[in-house]
């Protein structure tokens, strides 16, 4: 079990958490996403060490941006 902890950047509402939880989510290996609208954190828990261009390529295909991937 392996959890990672980025910070998105654009999300200002619900919408935008409900589309980057539905992105990461699809990466393969990916067991639970949770999202904090307030500070913009994205934690991520998967099986194994998951690439981080892939959770970065993810949530810039919901729309968003990874600071500091």
């Amino acid at each position: 079990m392996s959890t990672a902890t980025y910070t998105v950047k654009g999300m200002t509402c619900g919408h935008c958490v409900s589309s980057v939880k539905e992105e990461v989510s699809e990466v393969a290996g990916v067991t639970g996403v949770e999202v904090d609208l307030a500070t913009g954190l994205l934690t991520v828990d998967s099986d194994g060490p998951i690439d981080t261009a892939k959770i970065v390529a993810a949530v810039e295909e919901a729309g968003y941006e990874v600071a500091n991937p």
